[in-house]
This record gives C-alpha cells, sequence and structure tokens, in this order.
C-alpha cells in the first residue's frame, strides 16, 4: 500500500500563497498520476489539479493561472503552489495517487487532507 503524506496547509490571507507537499511512501507501486482534490464544506470533493508520469498537467476552471501543480518523480512527490489566494478557496486539499503493482494491480491511495483556510 502506498501512504501519502501532505503538508503545507494553514491561514493565510486572501491574495497570498502557500505551498503544498504530499509524498508518497515506498511501496512497490508504480505511481503514474498524482493529483490534488478539494472538498469545502458541505460541498464534494472536486478534483483541482493533476499530474501525469510525464508531466502533463490539468486545472479546474478556478484556479487556472493562479495555482501550479509540479512532481518530482525520483522523490515520489507533489507540489501544489497556489497563489493569490481567495476565501472560496478554503477547503481540505487532498492528495491522491494512481499506481500500479504487478501483486495489485491498479490502485488509487489518498492522504489524510490539510487544510487551507483563506481569511481576512
Amino acid at each position: 500500500q502506498v501512504q501519502l503524506v501532505e503538508s503545507g496547509g494553514g491561514l493565510v490571507q486572501p491574495g497570498g500563497s502557500l505551498r503544498l507537499s504530499c509524498a508518497a511512501s515506498e511501496s512497490g507501486f508504480s505511481i503514474y498520476a498524482m493529483a490534488w482534490y478539494r472538498q469545502a464544506p458541505g460541498k464534494q470533493r472536486e478534483l483541482v489539479a493533476a499530474v501525469a508520469s510525464g508531466g502533463t498537467t490539468n486545472y479546474h476552471d478556478s484556479v487556472k493561472g493562479r495555482f501550479t501543480i509540479s512532481r518530482d518523480n525520483a522523490k515520489n512527490t507533489v507540489y501544489l503552489q497556489m497563489d493569490s489566494l481567495k476565501p472560496e478557496d478554503t477547503a481540505v486539499y487532498y492528495c491522491n495517487a494512481d499506481g500500479f503493482s504487478s501483486n495489485y494491480g491498479k490502485m488509487g491511495f489518498w492522504g489524510q487532507g490539510t487544510r487551507v483556510t483563506v481569511s481576512s
């Protein structure tokens, strides 16, 4: 199994920046896609940004131009640089990874979540 350890959440004022990190443990799985999701109170979890192993990225329309997802394949780590934060970005952010192993096949994994609060 893959364990995902997130860090970097916190309280920030509107217009500020935060950087989230998520490291995947070594586990015998090949990680091929990593992503960040978020869930605001009373809302469904939504995809914020994703990056494939080859570097292809995609973003939710609401964060395009403000957030940047990147990954370090050697470290199995994904980052989310969040700039120009808005109060509506307030949510719990979850790291997600899709992996494959010869023993278990394709599986998806989730981190425990890190809270981001944008408020003055």
